[in-house]
């Protein structure tokens, strides 16, 4: 696996510590925020299936917005070779 130069930023970082504190989070929400946090400050680089849990959450139609943007944000830190 590759080195990743990118991280989470700031802002999602605080809505992924939002999520998991939240009681109506969805187990996905709930992934993906922990994913997103773990990609924080660090060189972590997202997993094939939470890779595969993102992207599908950003092709439902049915995601919320802060679903998406958490998906959004691990994707963009997966390794670009899968």
């Amino acid at each position: 696996m590759g080195t990743n130069t990118k991280s989470t930023s700031p802002g999602v970082a605080s809505l992924a510590g939002k999520t998991l504190q939240s009681g109506a989070a969805s187990a996905v929400q709930r992934s993906l925020a922990g994913s997103a946090l773990r990609q924080a400050g660090s060189a972590a680089q997202t997993g094939a299936k939470t890779e595969s849990k993102a992207s599908s959450a950003l092709d439902n139609p049915r995601s919320s917005t802060t679903t998406k943007t958490l998906a959004g944000s691990v994707v963009s830190q997966s390794n670009k070779k899968r």
